[in-house]
């Protein structure tokens, strides 16, 4: 049952968390063989993140 009021919180990093497990789950399910680390990288969007992170300095 939902609080009164609106209160719901909701943690966004877990939520990111959630959804990026959810996309590995996906891709390990859809590969033939096991999945190497650049492809977990891809999939996590590691590289995307250290561009970010980078272009902030």
């Amino acid at each position: 049952m939902a609080p009164v009021g609106g209160t719901a919180v909701q943690d966004h990093v877990a939520l990111a968390e959630i959804e990026l497990c959810g996309e590995l789950i996906i891709a390990a399910s859809a590969a033939r063989e096991r999945l190497s680390l650049e492809s977990i990288d891809e999939v996590l969007r590691v590289a995307e993140e250290r561009r970010t992170a980078g272009g902030d300095q």
